[in-house]
């Protein structure tokens, strides 16, 4: 069994592979590259802290990590595999700069401008970053000032006579003072400037009245432990325990200082001791520039550089202005985003909020879009005199501060908003609506976000059937009674049955196996790490069931390995959308149970968090989504395989070449 922490990196050198792929789009490979660095940064956060506190610990030589590492050697192999991995980072942003060049796109420095271009940026920086800027000056017998780490600062050194004067500036990024700047536009093509060197071109205008002989900026960044931590009985109050939380985590403890490697010594080692960091392994030289997940939003200048999405398609049994409640009373009805519009959803929601007929909704959130059109619609409905009900789970990781302004304004709209249940995240993707003598249930694979719905690969069924409907109020009501018992026919909850449910189909598979009868798992997750599902398909492997897993991210599963997985082949897709739809599909002696679910095989998903799966028993829903495995499972242009440890090797190209998201969204369109 691998590492997931290991596995998980290796996740992310897919997403640079994409970014290394001359295929791809030139500023769209750049965009991966903002990715890459916006995961990396979580990882390290997250991941890395706890594999760092674990290394602290008293018994850090006997406690586990997967893959039977201890936690000194798993920090040792993670930090070089980092190092290997920052490496390959560097050389493809300087080959990716290199082509953009021969486009005539050019990122300059503020050392490369000519007259006309400083003037502009010194009147740029007057006019937005000036008012943003606030200097610090470090001082020998005061402590350092709180720096976050949502933001990249500048390290100023100014050589006064024989003495040294130091301070920091704060690089403000925001909407209004973006970290890329765009020159007015010539007929040589394009110029940008990162905001950072628009700040050290004008440090005399910061500095102007200490005098100096000369002065440099290095930039540098800090990655502090994001574990939220929250304290028993503090407060009853969900929104003070909230504050507390997020403040704890923004002054976390200090797990990197990223800094310019060509920062003098004299300066790094201040920033070390005013830090106070210890530890070689806490300190990170880098390049220039950091906080690179800023990549992500580089300006659009040329849309023959950028991925086109295609136009998101109609569900083929919907019609304008037919209404969604009219189709699905005839049949089931399944979307794949991004594919289809997630439109098909708001409307669902528009029309149950003005429908005379229905009294009452109820919905989880994890994470709505910023400015939520889902949102709007639960408020249309209560001010319509609906009963609302909003399960928001407000410790959706990095979401916290907006969940918890949007359960205010719900609540201030007259929704009645329920804080997820203690101990349990409620993860799960489920809506209801009850319309008079009618329920309709909705059971998704993501959240309910229109801005990720057109990047995320995920998969929403709509029913009327009336046991899924059942199923769906048990489990609400549930949700608000948490003392309430129930037990669902159609919906699998964990968690409750969902471990149950699959360790059955499972068993089923090795029993039908071993009788010498034909079995099979075909399965899609976005992580792959619990031990014990892990052990068991391992077992249907040596039974000789026939297991094809596509696992996008963290899988410590080891397929082909002889005598214990060689039934076992297993891929991953990278491309220019996010594989994040999970199911599954069971022989089941001929019947075939195919499953969507909001859960992966990860023990949090099936011990710790409620999670929502359906059944699907449509016969064409069933086959749709059977078709959609088959086209991914043939990926052979985006497709990795897994068998080789970390390697993350492209899957041979035997056929013709097969890129299935272009391909799914052929299906669709022919469908």
């Amino acid at each position: 069994m691998s590492n997931r922490e290991l596995s998980w990196l290796s996740f992310n050198e897919r997403v640079l592979q994409e970014a290394q792929d001359s295929s791809v789009p030139l500023i769209q490979r750049l965009r991966f590259l903002g990715i890459f660095s916006n995961n990396q940064d979580e990882f390290i956060k997250v991941r890395l802290a706890d594999i760092v506190r674990a290394s602290k610990s008293k018994d850090k030589e006997t406690a586990k990590f997967s893959g039977n590492y201890t936690a000194t050697e798993l920090l040792t192999a993670v930090n070089q595999r980092m190092s290997e991995i920052r490496e390959a980072f560097s050389q493809t942003y300087t080959e990716i700069l290199s082509e953009m060049e021969k486009q005539n796109i050019r990122i300059i420095n503020e050392l490369q401008l000519n007259k006309q271009q400083e003037t502009f940026c010194r009147n740029y920086f007057s006019s937005v970053i000036s008012p943003e800027i606030v200097p610090l000056i470090l001082q020998k017998s005061r402590g350092m000032p709180f720096l976050s780490d949502e933001n990249i600062y500048l390290a100023v050194k100014m050589v006064i006579k024989k003495k040294h004067r130091y301070a920091i500036l704060q690089i403000p990024v925001n909407s209004s003072c973006p970290r890329f700047v765009v020159f007015p536009s010539t007929t040589s093509g394009n110029e940008i400037i990162f905001s950072d060197d628009i700040i050290r071109l004008c440090l005399n205008e910061i500095f102007f009245m200490f005098n100096y002989k000369e002065i440099t900026a290095h930039t540098f960044q800090l990655v502090r432990d994001s574990d939220f931590l929250f304290a028993d009985g503090i407060s009853e109050n969900i929104e003070e325990n909230i504050e507390l939380g997020l403040y704890r985590r923004l002054h976390g403890q200090t797990v990197k200082l990223i800094y310019d490697g060509e920062m003098p010594a004299d300066l790094l080692n201040l920033l070390v001791t005013k830090l106070n960091l210890t530890e070689n392994e806490n300190l990170f030289p880098g390049g220039r520039y950091h906080r690179m997940r800023d990549l992500m939003q580089f300006p659009k200048i040329r849309k023959d550089l950028e991925y086109v999405n295609p136009e998101p398609l109609r569900q083929q049994d919907t019609t304008p202005l037919s209404g969604m409640m009219k189709v699905i009373n005839t049949k089931d009805i399944l979307l794949n985003y991004p594919y289809h519009t997630f439109n098909h959803f708001i409307d669902f929601l528009k029309e149950a909020a003005i429908d005379p007929k229905v009294n009452s909704i109820y919905i989880t959130l994890y994470r709505a879009a910023e400015k939520s059109k889902v949102i709007n619609a639960l408020i249309n409905a209560a001010k319509n005199g609906k009963k609302v009900v909003a399960v928001i789970e407000i410790f959706a990781r990095f979401d916290e501060k907006q969940n918890v302004e949007y359960a205010e304004l719900l609540q201030k709209e007259g929704v009645t908003v329920i804080h997820g249940v203690k101990g349990k995240k409620v993860h799960g993707k489920l809506a209801l609506v009850r319309r008079k003598n009618k329920g309709y249930a909705y059971v998704g694979t993501g959240n309910f976000n229109e801005s990720t719905a057109r990047v995320y690969s995920d998969f929403g069924l709509f029913t009327s059937n009336p046991q899924v409907v059942a199923d769906a109020a048990s489990v609400f009501d549930f949700l608000q009674n948490i003392n309430t018992c129930f037990h669902c026919k159609q919906l699998i909850v964990s968690p409750f049955d969902m471990r149950k449910r699959f360790e059955e189909e499972i068993k089923h598979e090795i029993q039908t196996a071993q009788n010498g009868e034909k079995a099979f798992i075909y399965a899609k997750f976005n992580n792959l790490t619990d031990q014990s599902m892990i052990k068991l398909l391992y077992q249907a492997s040596c039974a000789g069931v026939e297991i094809r897993l596509i696992v996008r991210s963290a899988c410590c599963l080891q397929p082909q390995i002889p005598g214990q997985s060689d039934n076992i082949k297993a891929i991953s897709i990278i491309d220019q959308y996010l594989e994040h739809s999970r199911m599954i599909i069971f022989h089941h002696s001929g019947n075939e149970n195919v499953y969507i679910m909001s859960a992966d095989f990860m023990s949090r998903n099936l011990n710790r968090r409620i999670e929502t799966g359906i059944l699907v028993t449509d016969k064409q829903i069933k086959q749709t989504l059977k078709d959609i495995f088959d086209i991914q499972w043939k990926d052979n242009v985006k497709a990795r395989n897994l068998s080789s440890l970390y390697e993350n090797r492209y899957v041979e190209q035997t056929e013709k070449p097969l890129r299935s998201q272009s391909e799914l969204y052929k299906y669709f369109l022919e469908l």
